[in-house]
């Protein structure tokens, strides 16, 4: 099967090949991106005509984010004897492979490196982490015999998905990328045959080693791939299984080091420049082989790790990310992992066929309060191609991450006018617990035929269009978050309750944020409340309802 590989003007990588030599690899972050040598105004130079025409339909500028990286930085740095791997504009740096002495001294000695940071070490060992396992669950008792969607009636079913797949919204014309660990068999396997047929399959390429055949590395994308696009009627039936794909492998499964959280951002570049509309991503770090690497569960505050600001940035550029919420409910962690606690992210949970959270499901919230996970599909007894060839049953986060990305496409294919931030919120609003969220489900479970209905009776348009602000859940209990249509919100914000006679009872004031969450608001009086939103240019009064 031929491996297809597209580059783009301004490429965002360069692969060198691997040496037996012992290697170090450099996250290198430059100051600026002063004379890069591209404009605004030739946007053709670094995208793609489908990534400018997404950013064009969602009314998003293309900005400084969007430019390449200065080439006269990287080629100093070239200089210098190191080879280079892949390279961020969002994040304005690159990463080097070294060979040389004295490496960090020298680089520092260049006039524009603003960071230096390990993210691979020369000598490695397999790793202890085990990061695809998977979690035995008991199945016998679930298949079901039907004609069309056989066992994974479930996780369409639970979702009210057949609602858009019978209107004929299966993923036409939508693109995916999956960013994941290795794609074995996804060339021969037959729950594949449909996607290589149809010239669904858009491209393949390794982030991690390009001499390597990402048709024979790690099972983990390809049973992926199978819950979104897989296509045996009768037996299995991804959510989208007539959208298109990009295989990206990011993952050596073979360490865990920060390397991968840029080989990630770099994956999630390529896909933007490319014009995808969703990104999955069964994937999230907080532990690594090097433990000066970790994360803290203070990071996981939607805005930190590298990997999570590259996801937020993709979400800016009008693609809808997905990430798995992480299987640590059980582990001493416990918590969401980066970089599903993005705050433009949707991290997502897992549950049975039932509704019941996965005993192995991560808890939110995000370590700043925002609600994660965002909304949970099943992922306790997801039916998936396996990697020994056969359809069965495999749980874990890994599997309702991409349940509910490709359901999603199909929404979102349903209605192309509206932007990801409105497919986003609707897929939230839709979900049963919308009104009052937990730590283990977030919103809940979505309803594909709500979340329709919303966009189509332009809910969500109309908020955004009037620029008012997004404030739920409303009848409120003890917190309550505020949102403008999408943006960040700047400078400083005022926030005050009265009494429906005008006494007031609660003020404070929020800065810049993307979403702005009070808590603690149990001794707010029941009944009838005034909401008064001031900043220095606008000021809102809403009615909101406090329960008991």
């Amino acid at each position: 099967m031929k491996n297809i590989i597209f580059f783009f003007f301004a490429s965002v990588f360069i692969f060198q090949s691997v040496q037996l030599k012992s290697q170090e690899y450099f996250w290198l972050e430059f100051i600026d991106k002063n004379n890069s040598g591209y404009s605004f105004s030739q946007p053709e130079k670094f995208l793609s005509e489908r990534a400018i025409q997404r950013r064009a339909v969602q009314n998003i500028a293309i900005d400084s984010l969007d430019l390449p990286v200065n080439s006269e930085y990287i080629n100093q740095v070239l200089q210098l004897g190191v080879s280079f791997v892949h390279s961020s504009k969002w994040l304005n740096g690159i990463t080097v492979k070294v060979e040389i002495d004295s490496f960090e001294t020298k680089v520092f000695q260049l006039p524009f490196i603003k960071e230096i940071q390990l993210t691979k070490p020369a000598q490695i060992s397999k790793s202890a982490i085990n990061k695809f396992y998977e979690i035995q669950t008991l199945d016998d008792d679930l298949y079901i015999d039907t004609s069309f969607y056989g066992a994974s009636v479930f996780q369409v079913g639970q979702l009210n998905g057949q609602f858009l797949h019978n209107l004929d919204f299966r993923g036409q014309g939508m693109q995916i990328a999956i960013l994941d660990g290795g794609f074995l068999n996804t060339n021969v396997y037959p729950a594949f045959d449909s996607l290589w047929a149809n010239n669904q399959i858009l491209g393949t390429i390794d982030f991690v080693n390009p001499d390597e055949n990402i048709f024979e590395t790690s099972y983990h994308g390809m049973s992926m791939l199978s819950c979104m696009g897989g296509n045996i009627p009768g037996e299995l039936i991804g959510t989208s299984p007539k959208a298109s794909y990009w295989l990206m492998r990011t993952e050596d499964t073979n360490s865990e080091y920060l390397i991968e959280e840029d080989n990630w951002v770099a994956a999630a570049e390529y896909a933007d420049s490319a014009g995808i509309d969703v990104i999955n991503s069964s994937l999230g770090y907080y532990l690594f082989d090097d433990k000066n690497m970790d994360h803290s569960y203070v990071d996981m505050d939607g805005k930190t790790t590298r990997v999570t600001k590259g996801a937020n940035i993709a979400a800016s550029r009008g693609i809808l990310v997905f990430a798995s919420a992480g299987n640590e409910g059980n582990d001493p962690w416990k918590y969401i992992i980066a970089p599903s606690d993005g705050d433009s992210v949707l991290g997502i949970g897992a549950v049975n066929k039932d509704g019941a959270p996965a005993y192995f499901t991560s808890f939110g919230p995000a370590s700043d309060g925002d609600i994660k996970p965002n909304v949970s599909a099943i992922g306790w007894n997801t039916f998936l191609q396996k990697s020994d060839g056969s359809l069965g049953y495999s749980s874990g986060t890994s599997f309702s991450s991409p349940v509910m990305a490709g359901m999603a496409a199909c929404l979102w294919q349903a209605n192309p006018q509206s932007t990801a931030f409105q497919v986003r919120h609707a897929i939230e609003q839709s979900a049963h617990l919308f009104l009052n969220p937990d730590s283990l489900l977030g919103f809940g479970i979505p309803d594909m035929k709500l979340a329709n209905q919303i966009l189509q009776t332009s809910l969500v348009k109309q908020w955004e269009n009037q620029n008012n602000w997004l404030v739920y859940p409303n009848p409120l209990q003890d917190y309550l978050v505020l949102q403008k249509a999408g943006v960040q919100i700047q400078g400083k914000i005022e926030i005050a309750f009265y009494t429906a006679d005008g006494r007031l009872v609660r003020k404070e004031q929020k800065d810049d944020a993307f979403k702005i969450i009070l808590r603690n608001l149990q001794s707010l009086p029941t009944g009838l409340l005034i909401l008064k939103i001031s900043s220095e240019n606008s000021s809102e009064t809403l009615k909101l309802n406090k329960s008991r």
